[in-house]
């Protein structure tokens, strides 16, 4: 009881402090640890997952209490696909499980965010393709809060792809290779317009970005912190954007 006393006090002290400060628009997050924290329990890898599931719509909802207007979480690499059939098929019927409840989440409508799915959606098995269709058609119109989740994503893979369109504009006779500048070449990412990362969080204790949004979070500050996904509070957010924001007064006052 007095642990959680202390932890209220300590959770309202960071978001009075956080609040006074400018706030990033952009958080990306890769979601580390879900298996790691299943095994440390005894439980099978699969329930790491569902955890990380939960985690993640608690997060969100903090996220859209601090007015964070998007919002892009990692949640299938093109790398995972070298894991065990057992463990994909399991994976890719939660995350279809997971887009149909966002399709239908009050939450979701009520603050009007629009769900986009980055990635070679291709590869993709079909139940999960109709999954990112529902969500993404039923959320298309809003446009107050935005959310990103990169499903069958790799960093390169999102460049390569933003070339090959490039080329094809340019070959095709629609542009002149002078127009091609950052601010073209980001139009052309999976993220489009919503691009530039300020805030990169990675739970688990790893210190890499995994391929994660290499162009996007060029500018942005990665913060790392030990604890599991699963295992993510709230004051772990709040301890992020407070050293984003530190990190940012600081170059301001160079």
């Amino acid at each position: 009881m007095l642990q959680n006393f202390i932890y209220s006090v300590y959770e309202r002290k960071l978001i009075s402090e956080v609040s006074k400060r400018k706030m990033p628009r952009h958080i990306a997050i890769i979601m580390d640890g879900n298996r790691r924290y299943a095994r440390s329990r005894g439980l099978p890898s699969m329930a790491g997952h569902y955890f990380g599931s939960k985690k993640a719509e608690e997060v969100l909802n903090w996220c859209w209490e601090l007015k964070i207007k998007n919002v892009t979480v990692y949640a299938f690499s093109t790398e995972n696909f070298k894991r065990s059939e057992e463990e994909k098929i399991n994976i890719f019927n939660l995350l279809r499980k997971e887009l149909k409840r966002l399709a239908r989440d009050v939450r979701i409508h009520k603050n009007k965010v629009k769900v986009k799915i980055i990635g070679k959606k291709e590869m993709l098995p079909d139940f999960v393709k109709d999954a990112v269709e529902e969500v993404e058609s039923k959320t298309s119109n809003y446009g107050n809060f935005f959310l990103n989740i990169a499903i069958a994503y790799g960093g390169r893979q999102e460049i390569v792809d933003a070339i090959r369109k490039i080329l094809s504009a340019v070959k095709e006779g629609r542009i002149k290779r002078e127009d091609i500048n950052p601010e073209f070449v980001e139009r052309h990412l999976y993220t489009n317009d919503n691009s530039c990362v300020d805030l990169l969080i990675r739970t688990g204790g790893e210190q890499r970005l995994s391929n994660f949004l290499p162009w996007q979070a060029v500018k942005g500050i990665a913060y790392f912190c030990e604890v599991y996904w699963p295992e993510f509070r709230k004051i772990d957010l709040l301890r992020a954007i407070r050293a984003w924001q530190k990190m940012n007064a600081r170059k301001a006052g160079d």
